[in-house]
């Protein structure tokens, strides 16, 4: 049954994926990308890994695809406005994908797909991930979580900086 599930789902990953390709429409183009991004999400439950599927959906599917639907309808794009790409263009982009093709073709040639990922039940387990993170790999978290928050202080120094100027060239002008 697993691996029928596996294949309707790498269908649809690869279907979704090629409409995003195909699709006039950039909201529908979002629409089936959020679509392929929950067949891949699939998979990670299928590889026994809860956790990084849910967060593949929160992070991918929620905030990012909601920051392209937002993009797209503030930049009204048109058809009237659509550049067309000359023929060497489209010549040069059919020739890159093909070979593109071809390098992965040759790449997974040798894959072995037989061997089962599902021996160990536990490998995708928040539990597992957590004892993995602050034992192994406790330094370099930490070091990333004072890389966040210096960015963090930083833009609100910046923010407020700005912030500061505006003030003063509005007092600036009331004077005058």
């Amino acid at each position: 049954m697993e691996k029928y599930i596996f294949f309707f789902l790498s269908g649809l990953a690869v279907f979704s994926a090629l409409m995003v390709l195909i699709s006039r429409k950039p909201v529908h183009s979002v629409l089936y990308l959020i679509l392929c991004f929950f067949a891949i999400a699939g998979h990670y439950i299928l590889l026994n890994a809860q956790f990084l599927a849910v967060v593949h959906i929160i992070v991918y599917a929620g905030a990012i695809m909601v920051l392209f639907l937002f993009t797209l309808m503030m930049l009204n794009l048109n058809i009237v406005g659509e550049v067309r790409k000359s023929v060497l263009a489209r010549v040069a982009a059919v020739i890159a994908g093909g070979l593109l093709l071809v390098t992965l073709v040759a790449a997974l040639k040798g894959l072995n797909l037989s061997t089962s990922l599902s021996a160990n039940t536990q490998i995708g387990m928040t539990s597992n991930i957590g004892k993995v993170l602050f034992n192994e790999y406790m330094f370099p978290f930490e070091a990333a979580s004072i890389l966040f928050l210096s960015a963090m202080v930083g833009a609100v120094m910046i923010g407020k900086k700005e912030e500061e100027e505006e003030m003063t060239n509005v007092q600036m002008t009331n004077d005058k």
